[in-house]
């Protein structure tokens, strides 16, 4: 049986359906709303596809991505995320930095009761880096 469609449900939505060519990495987190705010529940997104340079030596940067959240009013449409991920592709960032960057822009979109992202990247230098950054509402 096909889900029922609720009002308001897409009216925000701009970067859900665009393909191929029209698909491009945007900062624009997108949100629908929540059909159960009553209830505390656990939405775990995960990627081992991130990406982004070293800002010292441009070189590339891999992660495994690990975000969990309890929404309260809104949840993360997945492909604006999945747009939002790949925007760090070409940018310099230090891995504690960019974590916490990805966690301030999930908590302005979303102002979940609580959020949580581990970022595991790959080892350089023999050296792997593991962030672990959380957000919870007071």
């Amino acid at each position: 049986m096909a889900a029922k469609k609720k009002k308001g449900d897409f009216e925000e939505l701009t970067l859900l359906g665009r393909e191929g060519r029209d698909a491009k990495p945007s900062r624009k987190l997108e949100t629908f709303p929540n059909r159960h705010p009553n209830r505390d529940y656990i939405v775990t997104l995960e990627t081992d596809e991130f990406t982004c340079v070293c800002p010292m030596t441009g070189q590339p940067d891999f992660a495994r991505l690990n975000i969990q959240y309890i929404p309260d009013e809104r949840i993360i449409e997945s492909k604006s995320l999945k747009l939002y991920l790949w925007s760090y592709r070409d940018e310099g960032a230090f891995h504690e930095h960019v974590a916490n960057r990805i966690l301030d822009d999930l908590v302005a979109a979303l102002a979940p009761r609580w959020c949580k992202i581990t970022a595991e990247f790959a080892v350089r230098g023999g050296i792997a880096i593991i962030i672990e950054a959380e957000h919870q509402t007071p």
